[in-house]
């Protein structure tokens, strides 16, 4: 597989760390997961061909869900059957009902227990409730709703003077449990306080580098709960879920970083060397299995705002520039992220995903399978389906990185990553850096294959036919030749005469969360995050950056009103290219031209 290949296969070397300061091993402590115990990643997916659901595999009513979780306790309380479907109905059915209406049905079965003199039942309703205490305490915490229905339901074991109950759906001991999560503090653009790009990881090998990123991905990783994969699909987005929103900033700030880690460097022989020893991180993130900071290191170098810089990539080894292209191969969305899939299947041990690709298939199941079936029952296998999706997510933070960690540098590079920069921000840097080639090629070149500055009439006419109506020959030396300014007056004319007609179909972008991976249809860069990704043409489909809406120079084609939006727009630019919605300059002088790598 050539280069990344030798890297994958790479001996992994035992860190050494930075030697200024002590090291802190990075240990795998239980996360703050509501569930305290997973069966193993092996048994998972033994687990998934294994499971018999018995009479519940055409569905079942939440009743009968209820009824099996309450009769897999034994009358000392003691779990007789499997606790995988106890476990399934616990942490899916949010997807259904609210915590608190599921309890509210507990309650109404205790009540029925009562009624029927069913002492052996309302205790194992206790069991059951109390299990649902001590397994998902997070949920009671964070759920004022459902604390209130427990309130009443100890009301009513109270009033019915069972002492047992009483102690075994007591609730007190969760507000002894450490609460260890901590909120993430949204990063505001629009700050005026700036903090500006940290040059200290320059004399980091990229090992050392990677295995600090790892630390720092692996770190906001684990903070992500059973409970907020449930709030994302029943929210269908991140928003309220502090833990998912740091996990995306991270990823996000990462990207950033290394764009402007590039760009703080004033040549370009300075800045080609940045850039390849972020291609020696990208490896060695490879090499530690870390996928989600490999995207953002790779997304990062691949970003159009380093991708334009011709300057500095002439200063980039063609073995560097094979290695990427490897690389971001491996993280193509074609086949639906297929090279990844396969890869990341074949790893073992520690492992970090790409976030985004498995909450998108956590997000595709959940549409793609009904709720309900015939007759209104659950439909169970979508419960476990989603469940053993989560659980292997979750599963994944119990198995420590092999690496170690720098406390000192771990916080530095944390301040580092902290950017405040807007995407425009990188652009103009990137700008100013190497400003736009006036002699990059144009629509003019694609016509004056001599280079002589000159197009004959025959070829005009070919350009000029890209508008409904001609104007006046142009050819003002009646030479039969016209010259760059000629064709230039004649397109600033036409821009003017078609802005005032109106003929120049501007897109209609508005701001879009793309639902699979989306690429800019402008300088074909990958569209970054989870909610808010970037900008769609309401009535082309053509999809851009934020930074890209306003650099379009492809007219917008309006499809007709039963047409669907297709997945990629071609926006290839060759001599047929219609230039009617071009200003003149800009077209002619390679201004607003779309840049590739």
């Amino acid at each position: 597989m050539g280069t990344l290949g030798k890297a994958r296969e790479a001996p992994r070397k035992p860190s050494h760390g930075c030697r200024a300061a002590p090291k802190a091993r990075l240990e795998a402590k239980p996360a703050s997961s509501p569930l305290l115990s997973h069966p193993g990643l092996a048994q998972i997916t033994q687990f998934r061909m294994m499971v018999p659901l018995g009479h519940f595999a055409k569905g079942a009513s939440l009743d009968d869900l209820i009824d099996s979780c309450v009769q897999s306790f034994d009358a000392d309380g003691n779990l007789c059957r499997s606790n995988q479907l106890l476990q399934v109905t616990l942490t899916m059915h949010r997807i259904l009902i609210s915590s608190a209406e599921l309890l509210q049905k507990v309650i109404t079965l205790y009540k029925d227990a009562l009624a029927k003199n069913s002492p052996g039942l309302c205790l194992r309703i206790c069991y059951f409730v109390r299990y649902w205490i001590t397994e998902f305490w997070i949920m009671f915490k964070m759920d004022t709703s459902l604390a209130s229905t427990m309130e009443e339901f100890q009301e009513l074991v109270k009033a019915n003077g069972e002492e047992l109950h009483c102690r075994l759906i007591d609730t007190t001991q969760i507000n002894a449990r450490d609460w260890s999560r901590k909120l993430t503090q949204r990063i505001k653009s629009n700050t005026s306080k700036k903090r500006k790009v940290s040059l200290l990881f320059d004399h980091l090998e990229p090992e050392e580098l990677s295995e600090h990123l790892t630390y720092l991905e692996f770190k906001s990783f684990r903070r992500i709960s059973f409970s907020d994969y449930q709030n994302y699909l029943v929210n269908s987005c991140v928003k309220e879920n502090p833990t998912m929103e740091r996990s995306i900033a991270l990823c996000n700030g990462i990207s950033q970083w290394v764009q402007l880690m590039v760009l703080s460097r004033p040549t370009p022989q300075l800045r080609a060397e940045v850039f390849i020893k972020f291609i020696q991180v990208a490896q060695k993130l490879h090499q530690l299995q870390n996928f989600n900071t490999l995207m953002a290191v790779i997304g990062g170098l691949c970003h159009s705002s380093i991708s334009r810089l011709k300057e500095t990539s002439s200063h980039v080894p063609h073995e560097i520039n094979k290695v990427l292209g490897e690389m971001t191969e491996l993280l193509s969305s074609c086949r639906n992220y297929d090279n990844y899939r396969r890869a990341y299947g074949e790893c073992t041990h520690f492992k970090i995903p790409i976030l985004g690709v498995h909450l998108k298939d956590l997000i595709s199941l959940y549409e793609a399978m009904p709720d309900y079936l015939e007759e209104g029952k659950v439909n169970v296998h979508k419960l476990l389906a989603l469940y053993n999706h989560i659980n292997e997510l979750v599963q994944l933070q119990e198995v420590a990185p092999p690496l170690e960690a720098n406390k000192d540098l771990v916080h530095l590079l944390t301040l580092s990553l902290d950017l405040y920069y807007t995407e425009d921000e990188i652009y103009e840097l990137s700008y100013a850096r190497e400003p736009r080639n006036h002699k990059a090629p144009s629509v003019f070149k694609n016509y004056d294959h001599d280079q002589d500055g000159y197009i004959s009439q025959e070829e005009f006419e070919k350009i000029a036919a890209s508008f409904p109506f001609s104007f006046c020959v142009m050819d003002k030396d009646r030479e039969g030749l016209i010259s760059r300014d000629e064709i230039t007056a004649y397109f600033m004319r036409a821009s003017s005469i078609y802005s005032k007609l109106g003929l120049g179909f501007p897109h209609n972008f508005q701001e879009t969360t793309y639902l699979k991976p989306t690429f800019c249809d402008n300088c074909a860069g990958f569209l970054w995050g989870v909610i808010k990704q970037g900008y769609r043409c309401k009535d082309c489909g053509m999809n851009c950056h934020k930074q890209c809406k306003d650099l379009v120079v492809f007219e917008c084609k309006k499809r007709a009103k039963n047409s669907t939006a297709p997945t990629e727009i071609s926006t290839s630019v060759g001599p047929t290219s219609t230039l009617c919605s071009l200003g003149a300059k800009d077209l002619l002088h390679g201004n607003k031209y779309p840049e590739s790598r």
